[in-house]
């Protein structure tokens, strides 16, 4: 069942800033589970676990364990509960109130960066984001770029790999961009993108950043898609979204997050099946309530979005490395904060059960080659 939770204060999340754990409310114990509480897959409930996520089809990992019933076959009664910004989601974890969330690279990266004692241990998105502008600025043209932004007020939710792209693009083309007037590109930040995409509704705002679903959900009420970030070479295979969970956490409870670990890879197996393409669509919809053809765009569309539970260390490095060579954090040893283990681990044992799954083996094969 989908939750939502909005009775959170919305702080400025500035570039390098600290997050504060107290402005998150409880709603849940979590933690390990006493008894003998079965799942309705008949296997012993060892964990009780709350994951964090936000409005975003790409994290459909989680959508498809929860509703195909992979947490459960491993023991795990998961609790998904959807967050408005990635500020709250850091705010969950140190709170102990979540054992682990889907949050954005650069919102992990930055977080890293400032002191935040959380790491990744696995994927969720790789590129699946964007821009969009208002079609009246598109009529006539045949073709565009990011330099159609010029002069023009775009919403954009701060710390995000959406901002740190927009800002990269800009810069090699020359265009200067910032808060206020002075600057060839006007930036109006925003704390979430769920903030930023409704804002975009105002005559003030002329273009949006958009991650899934939001473009399929933009380009349905007739917009202009600016860039797709999958179609820029800077940023192929851009790693977005992430598993992410207090170091402490990983360490203290590595067999809670191996079972979690090996619920979303047999989702992303699930998924990948084209046999379960319907199923997938119907899963996430549980979650993210979006006409079901705007899911299919944003799930199903060839080399726009993917939603792979790899960590792609080396992705995620190569991101750390630009953000830091182009100022947008400080850099830091990215490498104690990153566990390979887990999933490596959880793969392994999936493997050994299963040694004839294309899926598996091909997520191994990506694993060696990138890791």
């Amino acid at each position: 069942m989908a939750q939502e939770v909005t009775a959170y204060s919305r702080r400025s999340f500035l570039k390098g800033s600290l997050i504060g754990a107290g402005a998150l409310a409880a709603f849940g114990v979590v933690g390990c589970s006493s008894g003998s509480q079965e799942s309705t897959s008949g296997k012993e409930i060892k964990y009780d676990i709350t994951v964090g996520h936000l409005n975003s089809t790409a994290h459909l990992l989680a959508f498809v364990a929860k509703e195909e019933g992979f947490f459960a076959e491993e023991g795990i009664n998961a609790t998904l509960t959807q967050f408005s910004s990635q500020s709250e989601l850091v705010s969950g974890l140190e709170s102990n109130k979540l054992q682990f969330v889907f949050l954005g690279s650069v919102p992990t990266l930055v977080n890293q960066s400032s002191g935040h004692d959380i790491s990744i241990f696995g994927g969720a998105m790789s590129n699946g984001h964007g821009y969009v502008i208002k079609s009246k600025y598109t009529e006539g043209l045949s073709s565009w770029d990011v330099t159609i932004l010029k002069g023009k007020n775009v919403a954009v939710p701060r710390t995000t790999v959406q901002e740190l792209e927009l800002y990269q693009l800009l810069a090699s083309k020359g265009l200067t961009y910032g808060e206020g007037d002075g600057y060839d590109v006007h930036i109006v930040l925003f704390d979430s993108q769920k903030d930023a995409y409704n804002a975009f509704s105002n005559d003030t705002i002329d273009a949006v950043s958009c991650y899934s679903p939001y473009t399929s959900v933009a380009v349905a009420a007739g917009h202009s898609i600016v860039f797709k970030c999958s179609d820029e070479e800077l940023f192929k295979n851009q790693p977005c979204c992430r598993q992410v969970a207090l170091t402490s956490a990983l360490k203290e409870n590595h067999d809670l997050y191996v079972a979690s670990e090996r619920a979303l890879i047999k989702a992303y197996a699930f998924y990948k099946n084209e046999a379960n393409k319907q199923k997938t669509i119907a899963d996430v919809k549980t979650y993210i309530d979006i006409p079901e053809d705007e899911i299919e765009y944003e799930v199903f569309t060839p080399d726009y979005c993917d939603s792979n539970p790899d960590p792609d260390y080396q992705a995620t490095l190569e991101l750390k490395n630009s953000a830091a060579d182009f100022g947008y954090l400080q850099d830091f040893d990215l490498e104690e904060l990153y566990n390979l283990d887990i999933y490596d681990q959880a793969l392994g044992e999936l493997e050994k059960e299963d040694p004839n799954n294309t899926y598996y083996k091909s997520l191994r094969e990506h694993f060696d080659k990138y890791q």
